[in-house]
């Protein structure tokens, strides 16, 4: 095969500033100390109180879908209908005040619930951060971490969805500094988070909604998720293994550091307020394997996405035409280092401020397969083993020249990509950028045909790392009223 070769697309530097969010010096002030264990939760040495006007306490409800129900109840398959009995079986632990709370030990049926009460959403003050130091926790029946109610941050929406204002347009940025769900990974930790999800359940009587969590760490507001190091560290692990979606949130999520290692059946990671949400990776390094079930992408954002550092690995479905990056407003990368693999990535922003290139191949890239990306003279830019199969493939790193032309190989063979030119398949020479940001196609306008194997499990293989040696850490063994908007 001829040998084809590229260039990087090109964009206008736009750096957005560095958003510190919740870092250490946030959580400076006294703690309170929860250890969790299946034959008694205690709370700064003593057993923690049944008491709702306690700070913590065991015993509340839990939210999950019931059985016994039929279509006017909700939205829920029988695979996610679950006994009272199941429900019951499970340990709630509620944090009904602001603080800093460093959770430690196991729960093997349990739920984190933090929920600060009917005012909280515009009250500056309810603010909670959780140091997760070595937790294990599993919920069968509903996510296993839950940010109920909080401060929400973005008060303009806030002020929007209760009619004060008469327009909201989301900007592609989102400050969470403020934001009332926080999140530290403890240096040196492991932390284990094995969640499922609530379907929708409607209000009594109607079909509005009512209940929907759909992922197995869940927050009803804005969330930011930090090291205990500080800004960019990953001293910090944080394993997600979600029977449905990952990790989501209902308006913003910022990652400012830690190493988060999500499986999910479905997205991997999901904003997911329409035209608003903002995703937001400022430092740390993300694994994200979504769509291990039937479909699934690895970040959505019903918003936008901007990944301004940090290391980001994401596989989508190989099968249901998900992609690594999906987003429906701009995906901006303006640093860090990105390798995003699915069926059909979403378009990267032509105003990002870092060099990045997408391929879209004209043959699928089967799982255990070695890619590189190489320069005029033969050096390896950047190379990895891809785990799953994938026909769209997503990179950026600051190492990458605006300059440069590069070869990809797969196998140490060169490949055919398309471009979104009317022409088609490169013939030699540097590409230009896609038509308004669009993603490469296929001549007629279509990708290829999907790969067959619909149904079949995810085939196995390594995560890749930057320059190809190795794999982030190993994955866990185990299983994995203000209305939730849903995805």
């Amino acid at each position: 095969m001829k040998q084809k070769t590229f260039a990087l697309f090109t964009a206008a530097a736009l750096l957005l500033a560095f958003c510190a969010g919740c870092s250490s010096e946030r959580a400076a002030g006294a703690e309170t100390a929860i250890v969790l264990s299946d034959s008694g939760v205690q709370v700064d040495g003593a057993a923690a109180s049944a008491d709702p006007e306690s700070a913590v306490y065991v015993g509340g409800n839990i939210i999950y879908y019931h059985d016994g129900t039929d279509e006017t109840y909700g939205e829920g398959g029988e695979a996610e209908k679950h006994s009272a009995e199941e429900a019951a079986a499970h340990t709630v632990v509620t944090i009904a005040k602001p603080g800093v709370y460093r959770i430690s030990g196991k729960l093997s049926k349990g739920q984190l619930f933090i929920d600060l009460g009917e005012e909280a959403e515009r009250d500056p003050s309810a603010v909670v951060t959780l140091i997760l130091d070595d937790v294990d926790v599993t919920c069968t029946v509903a996510p296993a971490v839950f940010f109920y109610r909080v401060y929400e941050c973005d008060t303009a929406w806030t002020a929007f969805e209760e009619g004060e204002t008469s327009s909201y347009a989301g900007s592609g940025t989102a400050d969470t500094t403020a934001a009332g769900a926080n999140v530290l990974l403890a240096a040196g930790s492991e932390n284990r988070i094995n969640g499922s999800h609530v379907a929708r359940i409607y209000k009594e009587g109607t079909t509005e909604n009512l209940h929907r969590y759909d992922g197995a760490f869940y927050s009803c507001m804005s969330m930011n998720i930090s090291d205990e190091g500080g800004a960019g560290a990953t001293t910090g692990e944080l394993y997600i293994n979600a029977d449905n979606e990952g990790l989501d949130t209902e308006l913003h999520l910022t990652v400012n550091g830690g190493s988060i290692t999500i499986d999910a059946q479905d997205d991997g990671i999901n904003t997911n307020e329409d035209g608003v949400s903002v995703m937001t990776v400022n430092g740390g390094t993300l694994t994200v394997n979504g769509g291990l079930g039937a479909e699934g992408d690895g970040i959505d954002s019903n918003g936008y996405l901007t990944i301004n550092g940090g290391t980001v690995w994401v596989a989508a479905n190989e099968r249901a035409g998900d992609g690594g990056l999906d987003a429906d407003g701009d995906i901006t990368i303006n640093g860090g280092t990105v390798y995003a693999f699915g069926s059909r990535n979403d378009a990267v922003s032509k105003n990002s401020g870092q060099h990045y290139v997408e391929l879209f191949l004209s043959e699928v890239v089967p799982a255990g397969s070695a890619v590189a990306l190489t320069d005029a003279t033969g050096e390896t830019a950047m190379e990895l083993t891809v785990e799953r199969d994938c026909q769209s493939i997503t990179l950026s790193s600051p190492t990458l020249s605006k300059d440069e032309t590069y070869d990809l190989l797969v196998n140490g063979v060169p490949q055919e990509v398309y471009t979104g030119e009317p022409g088609g398949p490169m013939d030699g020479g540097r590409p230009v950028a896609p038509p308004d940001g669009q993603p490469p196609q296929a001549p007629d306008g279509e990708p290829p045909e999907k790969p067959d194997g619909a149904g079949q499990e995810p085939p196995s293989g390594d995560w890749p790392t930057e320059g190809g040696g190795g794999k982030p850490p190993e994955k866990p063994d185990g299983t994995a009223e203000k209305p939730g908007n849903g995805s």
